[in-house]
């Protein structure tokens, strides 16, 4: 199986795409997968919120050294899938690109844990399908 890039975008690259892409990247290197995935946003913040980063540490991860990126057509170039958050901009950047979306997580602002449980089990059927293809 070829490696495949999966790129997470949300609007500021610092909550629900990151929550996404961290978790998917652990699940791959733990599960020996070449698969590995990408998080930004068209507005991203200047860091990563106090509420996420306390999230992430109640679960044995640090984010504190993260940095929200801007989403950038070159960084979707090798992208296999764009996996959106109530977000266009995978979708303007990169239209040929393959898109799920998954607009009806709920706000990691409103309850952090609500929000890693939608993600995290979306993920673990990302990964499911990708490494069977």
């Amino acid at each position: 199986m070829d490696s495949q890039k999966v790129a997470f975008v949300c609007l500021h690259g610092s909550a629900k795409s990151l929550i996404a892409a961290q978790y998917f990247n652990r699940i791959a290197i733990e599960r020996n997968l070449p698969l590995r995935a990408t998080t930004s946003g068209p507005e991203p913040d200047r860091k990563v919120p106090e509420n996420v980063v306390a999230g992430f540490k109640s679960r044995g991860i640090d984010v504190t050294q993260v940095q929200p990126v801007l989403i950038a057509a070159e960084q979707l170039s090798d992208t296999s899938l764009i996996v959106s958050f109530a977000c266009e901009a995978g979708r303007r950047l990169a239209p040929s690109k393959p898109e799920e979306r998954w607009d009806e997580c709920p706000a990691v602002s409103d309850d952090f844990d609500i929000a890693w449980t939608f993600i995290t089990g979306r993920v673990e059927k990302l990964i499911s399908r990708l490494s069977t293809q």
